[in-house]
């Protein structure tokens, strides 16, 4: 394997094409404001490198990063890769990730407006991101013990799986299918919204209007909190431990909770059949 060690580069396409090589301890910043200085690389391992150029890395295959720090300079980072390992690294551009396949990042942090759009098959452990709009249109997703803060997040997308994570955020998982989250905290306002299949396990949710107009909601075991409005028009089996604020015209299936703070019920464009009931557990 070639080696490229301790150099600078600010030019056009510094290292275009680069195959089969480890590049360490390198800089791309400079004067020259070159873009694309890795685009088109091929089985190449990148470690402990700073980069403060835009569109560093597009069609590349087989990539490892490790130790490395893409400013918010670095714009559109990561577009069209296949097979990307990444492990302790800093993605702050905007606009990282976008139609990749084969992600798995461990101990990564991102603060990206846009993150994650139309991507597959992806794995993440440990880390946060800072996002306005992540993960849209992506699928085959799983994560673990991920910190999330933004608005937008896992609009459209599906087969996605979750475990001990936390989420600030609002209109999560619009329109997405086959959703599943254990063992986490959502916080925000209107989350799930026209769902299809939305799984949540022992998960503790916070905010306004949860959960309206879907189909195949499962809620197991959960805990909410300022939960008003929850379930309009919603197809839903739900398991709630303690006391959710209110619940609106939910269309089937059946509600238990221990304290439901109000019934919203009528004044409905479509007839809500669903069976509420309080139960002591």
């Amino acid at each position: 394997m070639k080696t490229i060690a301790n150099q600078s580069f600010d030019e056009e396409r510094a290292l275009y094409n680069l195959k089969d090589a480890l590049v360490e301890n390198c800089r791309f910043e400079g004067p020259a404001d070159g873009e694309s200085f890795l685009k088109e690389a091929e089985n190449i391992c990148v470690k402990n490198c700073y980069m403060d150029l835009r569109y560093p890395m597009w069609h590349v295959k087989n990539l490892e990063l490790e130790k490395c720090e893409m400013t918010k300079n670095c714009r559109a980072a990561l577009w069209y890769v296949e097979n990307i390992k990444a492990r302790d690294c800093l993605f702050n551009g905007v606009k990282v990730f976008r139609e990749c396949d084969g992600i798995s990042l461990a101990d990564c942090n991102a603060d990206s407006p846009e993150i994650f759009w139309r991507c597959r098959n992806i794995a993440i452990e440990k880390g946060s991101i800072v996002s306005e709009y992540a993960f849209l249109e992506s699928e085959n997703i799983q994560i673990k013990n991920l910190d999330f803060t933004g608005k937008y997040s896992f609009q459209y997308t599906k087969n996605v799986k979750i475990e001990n994570s936390r989420f600030k955020t609002k209109d999560a998982f619009w329109h997405s299918k086959n959703v599943t989250v254990t063992d986490s905290v959502l916080e925000g306002e209107y989350i799930g919204w026209y769902s299809d299949g939305l799984t949540l396990i022992n998960c503790h949710i916070k905010g306004t209007q949860p959960f309206c107009y879907c189909k195949n909601l499962k809620l197991v075991n959960c805990t909410t909190e300022d939960c008003d409005r929850s379930f309009e028009y919603s197809e839903v089996d739900a398991e709630i431990k303690g006391k959710i604020e209110s619940i609106k015209n939910p269309l089937k299936g059946e509600i238990v909770a221990e304290d439901i703070g109000q019934l919203l019920l009528g004044n409905s464009k479509y007839p809500c059949n669903a069976v509420i009931e309080k139960r002591k557990k």
